[in-house]
């Protein structure tokens, strides 16, 4: 049975399950749903985009007492993206359990406005391994009453250096509690954990279907590294560049990739570790909403990036290793649309790629690139601009305040209006370029929700 309706689950939930308009379920939903249900520890092998946010999303708000005023699930993630993310997805699920407190408690962020949050306990944390630990550690987070914890990406969690971190806290918190453990790879590294953290977890392994992994189209170009810049600019340059992820190994090489992209004409932007949060933040909106056409990003930054109908993604470095290969190529091709993955390889970067060869299996496919001498600057702008509202949920802002005021007042078609992103002090809403300066003067001229905040353009 794979009908969400087939499980034991509250009716508000299968209500957001309808709104969401979730079909049915996916494989790892279908697989690892009964057990953590029935209180199981789960350890599972599943890539991101497979829907296992939903499926351990679903079973902690099944679990979940609105009446105890207590902390009783508790979800660890590698980034600030990426819990970001999962926080949006659970408190969609839980739209129709009236009192559900969630907060993201990640590193990055002032400890103020979250100790200030913390005085009235949440029923659900969402946040990176290092925060939640000093947030354990200082007593402005009580685990003595948490009964599901989740371990998401936890072999991203591990390459990063959190294992010490994921112990204290597993020690810091309820000894009787459930354990779901997600990670895209089972490496020694993570059996270890599941064996120091979880009792007799059941195992469940997901494979991408061959179906979607064909709809990935991958190329490898052998260029001189003199004129990597120049071939990564022509292929930017097609039709399928104008919405296009491009991975660097380094950091220092993310900013001068971004920095000769945007001399060139290209709308790109940085996006790495070293960057500040809401710099972050404002970066990964504008890509998702299409202000922005090139986001050049390392690994650990674009973990979590979810953005479906992504065409193109480029490595300009060969992975350091198969499955990170493996990881980038996946940020394409999702949701049944098909995509192209165009690896650039120096001829000192030859052992990688043999690497990735063995690992997959196949012959990897290489295609000649003739470099035409670099042109002119060439404008090649992303579809929408974004306006930054200085209002949040705080402010009880929903996007449709917002899409109401653009259509009403400001006289905008809903069409000319993308993505609304609203976070906790301020709003982000792709507009379509042309107009961006018509709503941006009407939206100051006018009111949202009857009130007047201030509205400006993200550059």
């Amino acid at each position: 049975m794979t009908a969400f309706d087939s499980l034991p689950l509250k009716p508000a939930l299968l209500a957001s399950i309808e709104t969401l308009g979730y079909p049915e379920m996916t494989p790892i939903q279908a697989k690892s749903l009964p057990a953590m249900l029935e209180g199981r520890d789960v350890l599972a092998q599943a890539q991101t985009g497979s829907g296992k946010t939903a499926a351990f999303g679903l079973s902690l708000l099944q679990s979940l007492s609105v009446e105890t005023i207590r902390l009783q699930a508790l979800v660890l993630c590698p980034t600030r993206e990426l819990a970001d993310q999962v926080s949006k997805a659970i408190r969609k699920l839980a739209a129709n359990i009236p009192n559900v407190k969630l907060l993201t408690l990640c590193g990055g962020m002032p400890l103020g406005p979250q100790l200030a949050s913390l005085t009235h306990d949440p029923h659900i944390v969402v946040g990176t391994p290092g925060r939640v630990q000093e947030h354990l550690k200082r007593g402005s987070l009580h685990g003595g009453g948490i009964k599901v914890l989740v371990l998401d990406e936890a072999d991203r969690m591990l390459d990063m250096g959190f294992s010490e971190a994921i112990d204290d806290i597993v020690g810091r918190i309820a000894k009787h509690h459930q354990t779901l453990l997600f990670s895209a790879t089972y490496p020694e590294e993570i059996r270890a954990v599941s064996r120091r953290v979880q009792r007799d977890p059941i195992e469940i392994t997901v494979e991408a279907p061959s179906q979607t992994r064909s709809l990935i189209e991958q190329q490898f170009i052998e260029v001189d590294p003199a004129r990597k810049l120049d071939a990564l600019a022509q292929l930017l340059a097609s039709e399928r560049g104008q919405h296009a992820l491009v991975f660097c190994n380094m950091r220092r090489d993310v900013d001068a990739v971004a920095q000769e992209l945007d001399h060139r004409g290209f709308s790109a932007l940085a996006l790495h570790g070293d960057m500040e949060q809401r710099d972050r933040d404002e970066v990964l909106v504008r890509f998702a909403n299409r202000s922005c056409a090139v986001l050049v990003a390392t690994d650990v930054a674009a973990r979590g990036l979810d953005i479906v109908g992504l065409p193109l993604v480029i490595s300009y470095d060969i992975a350091h290793d198969p499955d990170t290969h493996t990881h980038r190529i996946g940020r394409t091709g999702r949701a049944g649309e098909s995509g192209l993955a165009i690896s650039l390889c120096t001829p000192r970067e030859k052992p990688k790629t043999d690497n990735i060869e063995q690992a997959q299996g196949t012959a990897l496919t290489w295609r000649p690139l003739k470099i035409a001498p670099p042109r002119d600057k060439t404008l090649n702008l992303a579809p929408m601009k974004t306006l930054v509202i200085d209002a949040g949920r705080q402010d009880k802002l929903r996007p449709g305040d917002i899409l109401g005021a653009l259509t009403g007042d400001a006289g905008l078609h809903a069409d000319d209006v993308g993505k609304i992103d609203v976070y906790a002090t301020r709003a982000y809403v792709a507009i379509s370029r042309a107009l961006a300066s018509k709503a941006l003067e009407r939206l100051r001229a006018g009111k949202i929700k009857g009130r007047n905040f201030r509205v400006r353009t993200l550059n």
